[in-house]
């Protein structure tokens, strides 16, 4: 039922000036679904409905274990084979690797889970630690709540950070954590640390992002030792403070590119690169294009 309401809650009706979708629930088996919860969902589309869908997500099921019923593998690589984006939440991850649409590709799904779908799976290149693993027409993410994060990334890729950032907005959620970061970590989201101190660095830190931000700064605002703060940063976080950094950096740069008609040179200044040469290179590297031809993307700026 956590997953029915994550998908429900991402693009299900937004408010106004937020993305419209087009979104439905599906199964097999249309008519009143049992959930763990013990309240039935009543669903009224069947398998015919994905044949129109754009995005399909399979959502996680109890009986993971057992393959799902041939139509529903058939149903899902059809959608795959007609070129619909093919997603699946936590151990929904095991109706793709069914279908045979993981073979010869990276996945994840819920950290309890990884090793037996590895066994299940040979031919997949399962990946334990990550929250999402994106593979062009097929992603996958891991349990519980890392769904709002695949989610979240999707539409971040197909729509711009903006429209991403806008709906995290709306469900009072991070904007972005990226998909490399540990699933299992003590408090995985820095916007939202529970460790006062640290998360008034980092409030302090995205305040200053024009700044170079080395660690030592970082440190001696927390009161720590340069040491001791990368250790409890990545214990706190999953990830490391330069890590961090260079996300948030790319991320305010993606929304300044889409939003503004900012030079790209003070669009890198604004985010803490040296040049524009600096932000090229790294945007290239993390996104696979310039922030020019980005921005053509999303705009019709030059």
């Amino acid at each position: 039922m956590l997953a029915v309401g994550i998908v429900t809650e991402v693009f299900g009706p937004r408010g106004e000036g937020l993305p419209a979708f087009d979104f439905a629930l599906c199964s097999d088996r249309p008519g009143a679904v049992p959930t763990d919860l013990g309240v039935p969902l009543a669903l009224t589309h069947g398998l015919d409905r994905l044949a129109e869908a754009d995005l399909v997500i399979a959502l996680p099921w109890t009986g993971f274990r057992t393959p799902p019923a041939p139509a529903v593998l058939e149903a899902l690589a059809a959608a795959h084979d007609r070129g619909a984006l093919v997603a699946a939440h936590c151990v929904g991850t095991f109706a793709l690797a069914a279908a045979g649409l993981l073979d010869g590709r990276r996945a994840t799904t819920h950290w309890r889970f990884t090793g037996l779908l590895a066994d299940r799976h040979p031919a997949v290149t399962v990946e334990p630690d990550s929250l999402y693993v994106d593979e062009g027409r097929i992603a996958t993410g891991a349990g519980a709540a890392a769904g709002f994060d695949m989610c979240l990334h999707l539409i971040r890729r197909e729509h711009g950070a903006a429209t991403a950032n806008a709906v995290a907005r709306d469900m009072v959620l991070p904007s972005h954590r990226d998909g490399g970061q540990a699933q299992y970590v003590a408090a995985p989201v820095p916007e939202n640390c529970q460790d006062d101190r640290l998360a008034e660095v980092l409030a302090w830190a995205r305040a200053h992002l024009h700044e170079p931000l080395p660690v030592e700064e970082l440190a001696r605002r927390a009161l720590m030792s340069k040491r001791s703060f990368a250790r409890r940063f990545t214990a706190a976080t999953g990830t490391t403070p330069h890590a961090w950094l260079r996300g948030l950096r790319l991320s305010s740069a993606e929304e300044l590119l889409e939003t503004t008609d900012l030079p790209v040179e003070e669009i890198a200044r604004r985010v803490g690169y040296g040049s524009a040469a600096v932000l090229r290179e790294q945007f290239v590297r993390r996104r696979g294009v310039p922030p020019r031809s980005y921005r053509r993307s999303f705009t019709n700026s030059p």
